[in-house]
Parts: structure tokens; sequence; C-alpha cells
């Protein structure tokens, strides 16, 4: 059913773009008019750190391998388990959620994260998105702490790879 997922390209701009914003307005995004931007598109292709899935050539799906020293400086996070990575900026198109698109994403970016020589994942998640809470627990990820970053409330998650 969904093409392979892939290093995004330059030429996937324009698609991604409009994917982020498409999230803008939807319970729970921390997204704003200025995040993610054309800027966060760029740091994120100069370091083959978005992926994305694509169905006829549209892009469906976008995951990225983050770096977010605000995130790293938090207390939670296992000592013994680094060199650890980030994954952010999970959009599935409003037309393919509910089929099982964020998990493939999921999954690739922490099979890509484990290749790179990581050794966990973690990533905050709005405490109050029992959604979101649901599918993450599927993964076995451990909620390590807490904390309220982005005008949210989150709980911190952490997984050895």
């Amino acid at each position: 059913m969904f093409e392979n997922i892939v290093l995004a390209s330059e030429s996937d701009r324009e698609q991604i773009m409009k994917l982020y914003k498409e999230q803008l307005g939807r319970e729970f995004c921390a997204w704003t008019d200025h995040y993610p931007s054309e800027e966060t598109i760029d740091y994120d292709l100069s370091r083959d750190a978005l992926f994305v899935m694509k169905e006829n050539d549209e892009v469906i799906a976008a995951i990225s391998i983050d770096k977010d020293e605000d995130v790293e400086r938090l207390e939670y996070w296992d000592k013994n388990l680094a060199p650890s990575g980030e994954l952010s900026r999970l959009a599935v198109t409003h037309s393919m959620q509910g089929k099982g698109v964020a998990r493939l994403m999921m999954q690739h970016g922490m099979k890509a994260l484990k290749d790179r020589g990581y050794k966990s994942i973690h990533f905050l998640v709005n405490k109050y998105n029992v959604p979101a809470l649901r599918s993450y627990a599927k993964f076995g990820f451990n909620v390590v702490g807490e904390c309220h970053m982005f005008e949210q409330d989150f709980l911190c998650y952490e997984k050895e790879l």
C-alpha cells in the first residue's frame, strides 16, 4: 500500500511544509505559524535527518531525527543509554491517520537512530494526548519524567534501542 520511507530531498520541501502546516490547530499540536519553518527543513535536510513516506509521489508522512539541546538537558534521561537520539516532527496527512502510518514512521526512525550508533531514543509527548500515549505504549517506551516546555505539559519517554 505504501511506498518506501526514504530520506527527504530538496524536491520534497514544498510538500513537507504543506504537511506541517496541515497539522496546525490540531489538538495537542505545539506547532505554530513559525515552527516548523523552512529553516527547520534546511537543518534537517543538511543532516540527512528528515524522512518521508510517499504514496503516488505525494508526501503523506514525515519524521525527523533531532537533537534539541533543551530536551537533552532534561534530568530524566538514563546516562547509561547515551548517546541518545530524539525523534520529532512526526506528521501524517489527515487522510492517512489511523492507518498505522505513524507507527511505521516511528519504527523507521528508531532503526535509523540505531543504524547511526545511538543506544537509545527519547522524546516528549503531551501528557493529555491519550491517542498518542496509547500508540507509544505499544512500543515499550518507559515514562521517565514529566516537564513543561513549549507551553505544554509533557511526559518524557525513553527506550533502549
